[in-house]
C-alpha cells in the first residue's frame, strides 16, 4: 500500500513494487486454452506496519492508520494487533482501520501493525463474453448513485490523479467504445483494457511518486498505481464505474505493495457487480492478459483498501504515518515492514478457457 510519512521537515514516500508474472505457459487442446498449473489456494501469516525507534530527549507525536486485511475469496482466520493502544475507525466509507495516536517523550520503541493468518483462494469471472453484464445505459438508469460516485475525477490537495474529463483520455475512451460496436459494459471495459495493454508499458519510477492519469497517458509508462489510475479514468470517461484497490501481492517469502482495479458491470456478474482487473501484467500478449488478468484476482492478492470514489480515498490511501517532533533533540526513525511466514500451497489448478469462452479452474 503506497502511503507517505509526514514530518515537519522530512517527507518519505513508501515504495511500491508490482509483480505480475502469472502463469503464462499454456497449451491448446480441442479449442481450449489451458494454462500451466499454478497456486489457486494458499495460506500464510502476514505481519505489516511500522517499527519506530525514538531516541534523544523531547516530545513527539505519532499518528498511524493501519488497514485491516480483506479477501474477495477466502478467509482471514485470525488477526493480532501488535500494540493495543489503538482506536477502531472507518475511513472512506467502508475501510476498517486501526489508528494509533501517540504522544511520547524521550527514547522509546513502537511496533504498530497487524499480524493475520490468511487462507486465500483465486477468484475468476467465468464468462468472458459478458453475456450477464449490464449495458452502460442500463447502469446509468439503474445505478445512478454509482455513476455519481465512481465516474468523476479524484484528487488530493494538489493533484488530480484520476481524470475522466481529460480531453485526450476521454477522446480515446469514447473512440474505443464507438469502435467496439456495443454498449455492453463488460465488452467495452475489455476493449479499454486491450488498449491499455497495447499502448502502455509497466515501469517503476526512480522517485516512486504516483503519476496522474494524464502523465501516464502521455508517457505510456507507469507502475501499478499509474496504470490503474489511467484505466479507471478511461472506464469512467464512458460511464463505467471503476475504483482502485490497494493491498499486497503475496510471494512465498515477501509481501509487495500493490494496486489494481474493480469495475462495475451489473449485479448478475462478479462480486455484487464488481469484477477485478489487474493492470500491471507484463506478459506482452493480449490474449494472455485478458485470460489471466481481466476478471481475475489470484490467491496472491490481499486487499487492504477499497476506494469509495471520493477525494478522501486518494488522501487516506496515500498518507498513513505522521511523525511530528516538538524538540530538535528527539530523533524518530520509522521502518516499514511486511513479512510473510508459514506460506503453504493448499491447491494448484490449471486455468482453462473453453471453446465457448468460458473460464474455470481444473
Amino acid at each position: 500500500m503506497k502511503k507517505k510519512i509526514v514530518l515537519i521537515t522530512i517527507t518519505l514516500i513508501i515504495s511500491i513494487f508490482a509483480l505480475s508474472g502469472c502463469f503464462e505457459i499454456f497449451s491448446n487442446s480441442n479449442g481450449k486454452t489451458i494454462y500451466k498449473s499454478h497456486p489457486t489456494k494458499i495460506s500464510y501469516e502476514i505481519s505489516y506496519g511500522y517499527k519506530i525507534n525514538c531516541t534523544g530527549a523531547g516530545k513527539y507525536s505519532i499518528k498511524y492508520n493501519c488497514d485491516v486485511p480483506e479477501l474477495i475469496n477466502g478467509e482471514i482466520l485470525s488477526t493480532i494487533i501488535q500494540d493495543n493502544n489503538y482506536e477502531d475507525i472507518v475511513l472512506a466509507t467502508n475501510n476498517y482501520v486501526k489508528q494509533w495516536n501517540i504522544t511520547g517523550y524521550d527514547g522509546n520503541n513502537y511496533n504498530l501493525g497487524i499480524s493475520a493468518i490468511v487462507e486465500a483462494e483465486s477468484y475468476v469471472v467465468s464468462d468472458l463474453s459478458g453475456s450477464d453484464a449490464k449495458s452502460i445505459d442500463d447502469i446509468k438508469n439503474q445505478y445512478p448513485h454509482f455513476i455519481n460516485q465512481y465516474c468523476k475525477a479524484q484528487s488530493n490537495d494538489s493533484t488530480i490523479f484520476i481524470n475522466p474529463n481529460d480531453p485526450e483520455i476521454a477522446s480515446i475512451a469514447k473512440s474505443i467504445k464507438s469502435s467496439s460496436g456495443t454498449n455492453n459494459s463488460f465488452i467495452v471495459a475489455k476493449e479499454l483494457f486491450i488498449w491499455l495493454k497495447q499502448h502502455t508499458t509497466y515501469k517503476t519510477h526512480v522517485n516512486n511518486i504516483i503519476q496522474p492519469a494524464e502523465l501516464t497517458f502521455q508517457s505510456r509508462t507507469g507502475d501499478c498505481d499509474d496504470l490503474s489510475f489511467l484505466y479507471i479514468s478511461l472506464c469512467r470517461a464512458v460511464s463505467i464505474p471503476a475504483r482502485f484497490i490497494r493491498g499486497f501481492l503475496i510471494e512465498e517469502d515477501s509481501a509487495i505493495s500493490h494496486a489494481w482495479v474493480e469495475i462495475f458491470v451489473g449485479e448478475n456478474i462478479g462480486n455484487n457487480g464488481w469484477i477485478p482487473v489487474e493492470c500491471a501484467g507484463v506478459s506482452g500478449e493480449i490474449k494472455k492478459e485478458i485470460n489471466q488478468n481481466f476478471g481475475v484476482e489470484t490467491s496472491e492478492h490481499l486487499r487492504l483498501f477499497t476506494d469509495d470514489g471520493s477525494n478522501e480515498s486518494i488522501n487516506v490511501s496515500l498518507t498513513g504515518l505522521y511523525l511530528v517532533k516538538y524538540n530538535p533533540n528527539i530523533n524518530l526513525f520509522p521502518e516499514s515492514y511486511a513479512e510473510i511466514n508459514n506460506y503453504v500451497e493448499l491447491k494448484s489448478n490449471e486455468l482453462v478457457i473453453d471453446e465457448n469462452n468460458n473460464r474455470f479452474y481444473q
